[in-house]
């Protein structure tokens, strides 16, 4: 329910299988270590069993899309839709990942540029190409209604211009305003050093850094214990890990 004098709200979504209830646990537990203020921590999940108590869990709202993308992060979209298909939720919320890492304090993520409607993490991966990723943002529900009205409506059209849901979403924001650079990086790209480096090097953990975001393999549970999933064994050769020290003293 909501309540005026909690300031700090935050989101996360798990559906299917890829994700367990303990990814759940351990991001609510980062969250209570890192957050000053009083907060509400709500997931929107398509089976709450093992999840905390301490987690309000809500139905996953469906999404309207052909089969192949509707779960995949094309889902996540369903957080712009207006309070009232989204159980009344009111204000501004703070998304997260399942699969990232808290490594500093979430405080400022609710201070910061506090008129803007969509503040993101910058996509590290093609930092030149004005691309967020979701794995952290902030939003006002039901100001950002038209991105999720949009795709509905030309979904068609649309699925075969964007590859992917962040590129869309960036594109058809009326503003994309980042976070600071050092606040949320993503572990291939500022954590993992470089070829050959990485075979006598552990992972590092940046300076001033508040989230680490594991899009794609390896995810945080395998990166702790230096394991790389890989389909073909010849990628072995170059995704290499070293056991990734730090994450057992923050994921958690």
């Amino acid at each position: 329910m909501y309540d005026e004098k909690i300031k700090a709200q935050i989101l996360c979504m798990k559906w299917g299988p890829l994700y367990s209830a303990e990814y759940v646990n351990k991001l609510y537990g980062m969250v209570k270590r890192n957050i000053s203020s009083p907060f509400r921590f709500v997931c929107l999940t398509d089976n709450s069993e093992d999840i905390d108590s301490e987690v309000e869990c809500y139905p996953c709202p469906e999404i309207e899309l052909p089969e192949q993308v509707r779960n995949k992060g094309w889902r996540k979209l369903t957080t712009y839709a207006p309070s009232t298909y989204l159980y009344d939720f009111k204000g501004v919320w703070l998304f997260l990942d399942l699969d990232v890492v808290i490594t500093g304090s979430l405080d400022p993520f609710f201070s910061y540029e506090p008129n803007k409607d969509f503040v993101v993490m910058r996509n590290w991966s093609q930092p030149k190409k004005n691309i967020g990723n979701t794995s952290v943002y902030r939003f006002h529900i039901g100001k950002l209604t038209y991105i999720l009205d949009q795709l509905l409506e030309n979904q068609t059209e649309l699925l075969k211009t964007y590859s992917n849901s962040q590129t869309y979403i960036s594109r058809t924001v009326k503003e994309i305003v980042y976070w600071p650079d050092s606040w949320c990086i993503l572990f291939k790209v500022q954590c993992i050093p470089a070829w050959p480096q990485r075979f006598w090097k552990s992972p590092v953990l940046p300076k001033h850094t508040r989230v680490v975001a594991f899009p794609g393999n390896p995810n945080p549970h395998e990166a702790e214990v230096g394991n790389w999933p890989v389909k073909r064994k010849i990628k072995r050769l170059y995704k290499y890990i070293r056991p990734t020290n730090w994450i057992r003293e923050y994921w958690n």
